[in-house]
């Protein structure tokens, strides 16, 4: 049975995407049931996997008992089994908080919303796994239309956002797959590891050149990379809390993945980091990313789309540690990718929590909010520390490792960009804390904060504020547990003769 966990982590959520549409014009009730159960058995092969991995090494799929190059192969490493059990975890989580929010839809919509919530995880997991450049590109397509119709399920202005998403992410995947066509022109195949052993005869080729450029551009339309990334707030701060919850952990976050592992297990470091020479030019993109993304959010009034310009300001965290060309530079990015999909997570379930009781998602809606939902505030206080990067959160510790490997490569700017956006988060947190303790509120009895006895509490239902209470004490425990997860899982995934 355990040969059978990387096709069992894709098959099993796209045969429950099926079973889901159908029970959803016959039998409601099933929808979550089989959601759940579907992504349950996706967590528990990851984990699997991620077991195997460290015991005995990387696994190797054959889809039908295809040989490579001529058919598709999962590949698992230790890497990437630790982002697939990250991206099921966190669906999982974000599928239980998402159900009372749901039974106030429309009947007709929860079928639906279901069946594409599960197709839209089984693309990623599938991205993840996959050693195919072509079939990582109809992963990556299924992933994104999905995505276009649970944003458009949001409000008003949600359907106008989707279509922003749908111009700027089909551009993005015409690039891949461009990219991908001109790789096949040059060597003849689609494996990733087949490719990898053609390319270093080809280095000098200007044609593997445009095509790592256009791969490489490709994915940073979809992982929202700074200034390509003006599809991600509108379609976070519109979509419904449901979604949102879902896309900003991990949408971004899996296209940083498909970027490195193509950088390193593709193109190889040999290209990536030296023949291509655009380190310099990406970390100072980065640098660009991650102050712009910082300035926006200080400027933003909504507490959710401050949120996805914090996630823009990430995303150049990422993409500047993985092109700083370093293994405690690639280390600090993937301990991020992990750390920031759980933070994410974290501040989107509260806002998900402040939508269900208060509607509002201005910042002056937050006010009060520490006396009527002290639970969920107290999980937003863990989350926001977080991702300011206070000890003993894990964003302190993945922030770390990307601040050392910036001084040891003296990307000086790229040190500089990462303390002034930690900067800003502070008082971006501390603004929204300030407001939800210390401004005047009126109850719903009309009686000011003044008077205590007045105030309500008014947490939002258990089924949303337990998973959030179990990401706030998971932010912790992936802090305490951060070398280990840097020496004893990110390290072995990563090639030998990175300096």
């Amino acid at each position: 049975m355990s040969q059978q966990l990387p096709a069992l982590i894709v098959v099993a959520p796209l045969i429950a995407a099926l079973l889901i549409f159908m029970a959803g014009w016959v039998r409601r009730g099933l929808c979550f049931p089989l959601a759940a159960a579907a992504l349950i058995i996706s967590l528990l092969s990851a984990l699997g996997m991620l077991q195997e991995v460290l015991a005995q090494g990387p696994l190797h799929y054959r889809l039908g008992g295809w040989e490579a190059p001529w058919g598709i192969v999962y590949d698992v490493d230790a890497i990437n089994a630790l982002v697939l059990s990250v991206v099921a975890a966190v669906a999982l989580v974000n599928l239980v908080a998402a159900r009372p929010s749901l039974e106030a839809e429309p009947p007709y919509r929860i079928g639906s919303f279901y069946a594409l919530y599960v197709l839209s995880v089984t693309g990623m997991l599938g991205m993840v796994v996959t050693g195919d450049v072509f079939n990582l590109y109809v992963l990556l397509e299924i992933t994104s239309l999905s995505g276009y119709a649970l944003v458009s399920m949001g409000s008003e202005r949600a359907p106008l956002a989707a279509l922003n998403y749908v111009f700027l992410g089909t551009i993005g995947a015409s690039f891949y797959l461009l990219g991908v066509g001109f790789l096949y022109t040059v060597t003849g195949s689609l494996n990733m590891a087949d490719i990898a052993r053609l390319l270093p005869a080809l280095y000098g080729s200007k044609a593997v050149l445009a095509a790592f450029v256009m791969i490489m551009v490709g994915l940073w339309f979809k992982a929202a990379f700074f200034p390509l990334h003006s599809w991600l707030p509108g379609a976070y701060s519109y979509a419904p809390p449901a979604v949102a919850g879902l896309l900003a952990p991990l949408m971004t976050k899996v296209m940083i993945y498909v970027m490195i592992r193509l950088m390193l297990s593709v193109f190889t470091p040999a290209y990536s980091f030296a023949l291509a020479a655009l380190n310099q030019a990406v970390v100072w993109l980065a640098v660009l990313a991650i102050v712009a993304g910082a300035l926006l959010a200080l400027a933003a009034r909504d507490f959710r789309r401050m949120l996805t310009y914090i996630i823009v300001s990430e995303v150049g965290y990422m993409v500047g540690g993985a092109w700083l060309g370093t293994r405690l530079g690639l280390t600090g990015s993937l301990l991020h990718l992990v750390n920031d999909a759980a933070m994410t997570l974290c501040v989107f379930l509260a806002a998900a929590a402040f939508a269900y009781r208060y509607k509002g998602e201005s910042l002056t809606s937050l006010r009060g909010l520490f006396r009527r939902m002290p639970w969920t505030m107290g999980a937003l206080v863990i989350g926001g520390l977080s991702i300011i990067g206070v000890p003993p959160t894990c964003g302190f510790f993945s922030k770390w490792y990307l601040l050392s490997a910036g001084i040891q490569a003296g990307q000086w700017g790229y040190v500089a960009a990462l303390l002034f956006s930690s900067l800003v988060n502070l008082a971006l947190f501390f603004r929204v804390f300030e407001i939800a303790y210390f401004e005047p509120f009126h109850d719903r009895h009309g009686a000011e904060h003044g008077a205590p006895a007045a105030v309500v509490r008014n947490e939002a239902p258990a089924m949303i504020v337990l998973p959030l209470l179990f990401t706030a004490a998971g932010l912790i425990a992936l802090g305490l547990y951060s070398k280990e997860l840097a020496s004893g899982v990110i390290a072995l995934g990563l090639p030998a003769g990175l300096r």
